[in-house]
């Protein structure tokens, strides 16, 4: 990179970093690359948690920019901080806000008038090599109330695909109340986004700039040469690359690696500043140790799977295992077949056919929910997107047998159910399919378990935005400039859809699409078909063998799904899973039940793990501010909250965990504000037809 860009990319970022370190003193984890950026917030006009908005200001209209096409970080930061808050909890007061949780909730659940803001410094560099290729960004927040005589580290890897503040909300404000550092991590995923059209990316701080001047300090820049953009562009404009579907790198599997990496760097920052040092003011002795020091791991959904992967590789860390404890909520784990055993929920049939991939089940669901929506009609909330023709193409295709749209609804959902999936996911999925949820994990999975260039366009997909009639079209530059904290790094997101590329009559938004196959405008069936037989490894509809180049391109994805798949080790590590039993993203039965069930036939008596499912509880908190969910679901946030108390409690102070169990929750009635009858808490002696138990082969869930 020339000096002239480099001096330009660290005007950028210094507009809000008060200082640069350089990592170069010997000491520094040898994985951190480029500056470590820091920051100082003095908790009244900016701060850690909200980035000076208060619990107020994080309820209010979104905050905006003085020069909307030219935002500073700080103004990135800020509006990051507010989207992905917004985006992991129900803020609204019914709901729990500044109720139940929230910046003004003390630790002891106080709830007092306070904004909630937290003075501190914050940190951010760059992990991987230095080529750029493996730029996963990491953070750590330190508190001013840190205290190294009672020091303690909280890993925060953010949820689903999102940026680096992407676990603010969760782990990232519980650490911070208690007074830890934080430490953050997008797991390779992150928000990166390249716009190829114009051919530019993100810097760590989320500024846009040209891809040539950001060099190997952006988020992330797709592999392309020259030539191969110019064709890619002049094919298909007005394009984007996004860091995890696109970076040929399957990131998830290194998910465990970057937790841990995320724990040395909070410890080689601590120690920078509350370390012994020398007369040049350089550390000569570290103060803030593994042994002085009490390390949860937590996090929730993408982030709580990766905190567990971390602690499944911490017992065979050469610097002495650095994890103490574990609490998650939601985890998305991919549990190994290992032995056998089933899951019997009450008096139910057992469930065999368990533990199936993200990537397996999530396909199913992409191509049968949205006939199975119209099974559930005007009950389930958010049902926006039900497509008879979907039903139509299915029956059309011989994968549904009734003549009559309702049986072919119905059946779409047993399917759907015989596939392992709770019936109390049913009310919730058609909301997650009306989000494009099914459609965005599907697509971005299988790019990136198999390592495919955005140039290969899988499946006939590619990322871009689209008119109101679904052609494409050029993002608009004000949306564009503010990617990095609006998007959660998954298209659909920010104005960046997904398009369909094979549409006939050229390419269109996806579920304004019509499919090749059946000339009908049924949601992109060969898209879904194309996905699904990329988990089977044989054709979705017959049954037959691949081509040898779609055989290819399954192996491919295959091979990612195995490299991620968990082992349900943790070598006797203390943990807490909650998991809402309503969970329609991550099913309990592939997911948390699975793992659990994993890894008590894993450890045997050595397992230290404690598994609690949580009635009328669902994947998306956020969710449970729109009516049908606001008087069916609780937030699961409390339970997040309540694993991390006792977590710690039990670290400090020896407090025994409860055993496993399942949590009667009661749903508040109408618009009635929630209160803590509604969610009654994990309880250290829990009435025996709640015990959760494993035994005989048979791990069994009360009803």
């Amino acid at each position: 990179m020339c000096p002239y860009h480099a001096q330009a990319i660290a005007a950028a970022v210094l507009l809000t970093f008060a200082s640069v370190l350089r990592a170069d003193d010997g000491k520094a984890p040898s994985f951190i690359h480029g500056p470590i950026l820091k920051a100082t917030y003095d908790g009244i006009g900016d701060d850690l948690l909200t980035a000076g908005l208060g619990k107020t200001g994080l309820t209010l209209a979104a905050p905006g920019f003085a020069k909307p096409l030219e935002p500073t970080p700080a103004e990135l930061r800020r509006l990051a901080i507010y989207v992905n808050y917004r985006a992991l909890v129900d803020i609204t007061s019914g709901g729990g806000y500044g109720v139940l949780y929230g910046p003004n909730v003390a630790v002891d659940g106080t709830v007092t008038a306070a904004e909630g803001k937290i003075a501190g410094e914050e940190y951010i560099a760059f992990a991987g090599d230095e080529a750029g290729r493996r730029n996963v960004t990491m953070m750590v927040q330190i508190p001013s109330t840190f205290n190294p005589a009672q020091a303690c580290i909280v890993t925060a890897p953010s949820s689903g695909s999102r940026g680096i503040y992407g676990a603010i909300a969760t782990a990232g404000e519980w650490g911070l109340k208690h007074g830890c550092a934080v430490a953050y991590t997008d797991k390779g995923t992150g928000t990166g986004a390249h716009d190829l059209q114009n051919n530019t990316v993100n810097l760590i701080t989320g500024v846009v700039t040209p891809a040539a001047a950001a060099g190997d300090l952006s988020i992330f820049t797709a592999r392309l040469t020259a030539d191969e953009l110019a064709a890619f562009n002049a094919q298909t404009p007005n394009r984007f690359a996004f860091k995890h579907a696109h970076s040929q790198l399957n990131p998830e599997q290194d998910w465990g690696r970057n937790v841990l990496q995320s724990i040395e760097f909070a410890f080689y920052l601590l120690n920078q500043k509350f370390g012994e040092k020398d007369k040049q003011g350089k550390v000569k002795e570290a103060t803030v140790t593994k042994g002085n020091t009490i390390v949860i791991a937590s996090s929730v959904s993408n982030g709580g799977g990766a905190s567990i992967r971390a602690a499944e590789r911490d017992k065979g860390n050469p610097n002495q295992p650095l994890i103490d404890g574990v609490a998650v909520a939601e985890p998305n784990v991919n549990p190994a077949r290992v032995g056998d055993f089933v899951i019997r929920q009450g008096a139910g049939v057992p469930v065999a056919n368990h533990s199936k991939s993200l990537f397996d089940y999530t396909t199913l669901v992409n191509l049968y929910q949205p006939c199975a929506s119209v099974a559930q009609g005007a009950a389930a909330p958010l049902n926006l997107s039900a497509s008879p023709n979907r039903c139509q193409s299915l029956r059309d295709k011989g994968l549904l047998k009734s003549d009559t749209l309702a049986g072919q609804a119905a059946e779409a959902q047993q399917i759907i159910n015989a596939y392992g999936i709770l019936p109390e996911q049913n009310f919730v999925q058609p909301s997650h399919a009306f989000a494009f949820v099914p459609n965005s994990i599907s697509l971005t999975y299988a790019n990136a378990y198999g390592r495919f260039s955005v140039a290969d366009h899988l499946c006939g997909y590619s990322f871009g935005a689209t008119s109101a009639t679904g052609n494409p079209m050029a993002l608009p530059a004000a949306a564009g400039a503010i990617l990095f904290s609006n998007s959660n790094g998954i298209p659909p997101t920010s104005g960046v859809n997904l398009i369909n590329n094979l549409s006939v009559g050229g390419p269109k938004e996806d579920r304004l699409s019509t499919s090749p196959s059946t000339a009908r405008l049924d949601q992109n069936i060969d898209g879904a078909l194309c996905l699904r037989s990329l988990a089977l490894g044989r054709d979705a509809v017959t049954g037959a063998s691949l081509s040898a180049e779609m055989e290819e391109l399954a192996e491919r994805v295959q091979a990612g799904v195995h490299a991620v798949r968990a082992s349900g080790d943790l070598d006797g590590i203390p943990t807490l899973i909650v998991t809402g039993r309503s969970d329609a993203i991550l099913p309990p039965n592939h997911a948390s039940r699975a793992y659990y069930g994993l890894n008590q036939q894993v450890e045997g008596q050595r397992s230290n793990v404690r598994y609690v499912e949580v009635k009328n509880a669902q994947h998306l908190d956020s969710f449970n501010a729109f009516p049908g969910f606001n008087n069916t679901m609780i937030p699961l946030h409390r339970y997040f909250i309540q694993a991390m108390d006792l977590m710690y409690a039990h670290l400090k102070n020896g407090v025994a965990l409860p055993p496993s169990q399942v949590v009667r929750t009661t749903p508040r009635a109408g618009a009635a504000p929630i209160t803590l009858a509604n969610v009654p808490p994990i309880q250290a002696a829990p009435a025996a037809g709640d015990l959760i138990t494993f035994s005989d082969g048979v791990l069994r869930i009360p009803d």
